[in-house]
């Protein structure tokens, strides 16, 4: 499992993340999943068109098939960046105009295509969450949207906020910022139903509970951490505190610890398109100067 994180302020937008990936194996067809291993090192974090504002970070299942969702992710990369590649998967993007809907449509076409090419035995643990941040062209301010694949099969894309609206969203393992945020845990109507029936009546359902109570709690109880004119390196700050809190919960939490990892953070503005704030990487960047999306001191000796 993971976290992801996305806040909009006017500035820009940015997104955080962590870097645990969970294996899980059934010791037989049918049985229950156990954790076999967490893993520390996914990529969860993209830019979806080199030099160009748009990203997004991966919450949820971290492959379909045979292939990581970071590969799948860079695999579409790849393409909206050659018309060639494009044509043969049935995208259609122009990178001097387009919008953070069509960006977002594309990406939940794309990996509910490759969800659709897997054993139809597989679909029911394909559910993977996408949030993505950019601008679309012309456009003086960022946008958030969020894509879901729900057992394989995608959902429309939705948009967090109006462009002009700062806030914070977030994707995965959520407990530890939304009891920080919102001010109480997503399992209270669970228990809220239990105990709310009348003598000789069946409780009320979650659901029930949720649509009457949700937006009383949230606008009552939920930090307002975000504010428009909030600085981007501010908005960092907070998104790296935010992934940092839910690292710690789930750390301290009995059993595997499934938030955890380096934490990646990236933001992307008007004037700058997407930069990278921190990031891991498999190799030593000053043996790896000619690797694209690298950028080495031409000054520095060997």
């Amino acid at each position: 499992m993971s976290i992801a994180v996305i806040i909009g302020v006017h500035d820009g937008i940015v997104i955080a993340a962590d870097s645990a990936s969970t294996l899980t194996i059934s010791a037989a067809p049918g049985a229950a999943a156990g954790i076999a291993n967490v893993y520390d090192n996914a990529n969860k974090i993209f830019n979806l068109y080199k030099e160009k504002p748009i990203g997004c970070a991966t919450f949820g299942a971290g492959s379909i098939g045979n292939s990581s969702i970071g590969t799948l992710i860079k695999d579409l990369r790849a393409a909206l960046m050659n018309k060639e590649k494009a044509k043969d998967l049935k995208i259609e993007f122009d990178p001097d105009k387009y919008t953070m809907e069509e960006v977002s449509k594309t990406v939940a076409k794309f990996l509910g295509d490759e969800c659709q090419k897997q054993n139809p035995a597989m679909l029911p643990a394909l559910n993977i969450g996408l949030l993505l941040g950019g601008y679309s062209t012309g456009q003086s301010l960022g946008e958030s949207w969020s894509v879901e694949i729900k057992a394989g099969v995608p959902t429309a894309p939705v948009q967090l906020r109006p462009p002009d609206q700062a806030g914070i969203s977030w994707g995965g393992m959520s407990e530890a910022i939304q009891r920080l945020v919102i001010g109480y845990s997503p399992l209270i109507f669970q228990v809220l139903a239990e105990v709310s029936g009348e003598e000789g009546k069946a409780p009320v359902t979650a659901q029930e509970l949720f649509d009457q109570l949700n937006l009383l709690l949230m606008t009552k109880l939920q930090a307002n951490l975000v504010f428009a004119p909030m600085p981007i390196q501010d908005a960092i700050d907070l998104g790296r505190f935010l992934v940092h809190a839910s690292i710690m919960f789930s750390r301290f939490l009995p059993g595997a610890q499934m938030v955890g990892g380096p934490i990646e953070i990236a933001a992307i503005t008007k004037h700058e398109g997407f930069k990278w704030i921190e990031r891991k990487h498999y190799y030593d960047q000053r043996l790896n100067r000619e690797a694209s999306h690298v950028v080495v001191d031409k000054s520095e000796k060997d």
